[in-house]
Order: structure tokens, then sequence, then C-alpha cells
């Protein structure tokens, strides 16, 4: 997993941008697993944060060399599994197939097949630097009307 957001998101927060915002950092920092779209039928992913209220009715445009696209997520359920220390692609997946199995035992163990485009995402919460403490997390797309949770 990126313990450190990508460098092009990261231009684009310091002001690589149409009209030269600087945008403050936001917590979590997503990072959306693809499952089959790299190379070789490898997974790829996606890092993401959310912006900032001030930003989000109209958001600066990253300068076109930076190839970002904006992503808006429609009102959706996830099912979320806390885990502690570095986000490492070791534990992370350990994280993931132990919510899997969790959901298994529940409603939703057959909602996870929601028509979604990432397998999985990992939320991370902290800074790199810090040591202690940190909160990370996994989360699954889950199909909200099929265990009768209602969204708003």
């Amino acid at each position: 997993m990126l313990s450190l957001i990508s460098g092009r998101l990261f231009q684009y927060l310091m002001g690589a941008n149409l009209n030269s915002s600087r945008i403050r950092m936001t917590t979590p920092i997503l990072t959306s697993i693809v499952p089959g779209a790299g190379p070789l039928h490898s997974s790829a992913y996606f890092v993401g944060l959310y912006l900032p209220v001030e930003f989000q009715a109209s958001p600066p445009v990253p300068l076109p060399e930076l190839n970002l696209h904006p992503d808006r997520w429609p009102g959706h359920c996830v099912a979320v599994r806390s885990f502690s220390g570095y986000a490492r692609d070791h534990n992370v997946v350990e994280e993931a197939e132990k919510l899997a199995v969790s959901l298994s035992r529940t409603p939703w163990g057959n909602s996870t097949n929601h028509p979604s485009k990432n397998a999985y995402s990992i939320a991370q919460y902290n800074s790199p630097f810090r040591i202690v403490g940190r909160v990370n997390e996994v989360w699954f797309d889950v199909e909200c009307r099929s265990a009768g949770v209602e969204t708003y």
C-alpha cells in the first residue's frame, strides 16, 4: 500500500491547478484496489482524498499534465474493519480477508458483489510520520438494501 500520498496528487494540493490554489490535506487518504485492471490481469489502484468543504462545490481544475480526474461518489454503504499500524501489502490483504469472513456470517455476506469498480479500499487516517496510535480501515462496498439498511 502507499504510505505516502501520490506525487501527482501532492502537486495538485500544493497548487498545481489552474487557479494555483493550495488545498489543505484531509483524511482519510483512500487507496482503492481495482482487480484485474493492470497488465496481465494484475490489480491496479487509485489514490484519492476528500476535498475540504470550501472546494467541494467547485474543485480547482488540476493542471493537464498531472492527469488527475475527479471522482464523485454517490451515497453508498461500506462495511469497515479498523486496524492499527502502517498499512502494508501483507497486513492489508490479511485485514480484507478477515472482513470478508466476518461479512460471510451476516446478512451482507452476499452483498459484497454490489456493483463496484473496486475490490476494496484502504482508508489511512494518520500522517506517515505518526508511529503509534495509527488508525486504518479496510472498506468493502456493500448493497444497503439487501439487509434492510437505509442511506441518506
